[in-house]
């Protein structure tokens, strides 16, 4: 049985933030998962994990959010002692929430020296929190332009140079559409490194009952048959009021 996950800082975007959780409750959510949640008191966080009966799936590392914050600095040669003090920060955050994972951003770069210090961060980072599942998540540059890891092949090898039973791949099938064209395929390149799956229709963004490039029928169907047994996260833009995108689901 798939196990559905709720994004909050993509769906239910009609709502203020905190009644997000209530309402992906009444969808039929029991875990969600919030990209940034740095600017909510944890408390109150709590409160509606508690109210809901609710598992928090992944919160992201660094801090900063897409508004005008770097997507982050795991990759970026020189910014090792900013990359583990945002880390040491998503850190104290996800033991206080209960977050399952915690997604490491790359950020831009390039090069040699960006691998060797990509590698050397999640070495570091596994290290000091051994008990705490992370990921990586490649990004496709029509995206995110100059992200280090833009490739599922590419981040394959580096979960196997690093060799951290407890360091995952986050498989986004618009991401994967978008970089290698065949989402099916790539999946079954990188499935048994895969923790955690989050999926949104190509080329838009939206909701995977919209037409599309994707055939997310034959994708749902594969990863069950594949025993795949983590969470799946709708990241999609609703079009709509975020109900109304929720077919999928029935």
């Amino acid at each position: 049985m798939i196990k559905y996950c709720a994004n909050l800082s993509t769906l239910f975007p009609e709502l203020p933030f905190l009644e997000r959780f209530g309402a992906a409750r009444s969808a039929g959510f029991g875990a969600v998962e919030v990209l940034f949640p740095y600017d909510h008191p944890v408390p109150d966080m709590l409160d509606m994990l508690g109210r809901n009966e609710q598992s928090l799936a992944m919160i992201t590392c660094p801090p900063p959010n897409y508004t005008g914050g770097e997507r982050g600095f795991a990759a970026v040669p020189g910014r090792e002692a900013r990359f583990q003090q945002d880390f040491r920060r998503t850190l104290r955050y996800a033991k206080a929430l209960g977050a399952k994972h915690i997604h490491i951003m790359a950020g831009a770069a390039a090069g040699p020296d960006a691998l060797a210090t990509f590698v050397a961060n999640l070495r570091w980072a596994t290290a000091f929190a051994p008990e705490q599942s992370l990921t990586i998540e490649p990004m496709a540059n029509i995206a995110v332009p100059g992200y280090f890891l833009n490739d599922y092949v590419q981040a394959l090898e580096i979960i196997k140079e690093v060799r951290a039973p407890h360091l995952g791949i986050q498989f986004d099938t618009w991401h994967a559409f978008q970089i290698h064209g065949n989402v099916g395929d790539i999946w079954a390149h990188v499935k048994n490194y895969v923790t955690h799956v989050q999926f949104a229709q190509s080329p838009s963004r939206n909701s995977p009952d919209v037409a599309g490039d994707i055939d997310f029928t034959s994708f749902m169907k594969q990863i069950k048959k594949d025993g795949y047994k983590g969470w799946v996260s709708g990241e999609y833009t609703p079009d709509g009021l975020t109900g109304s995108s929720l077919n999928w689901k029935a």
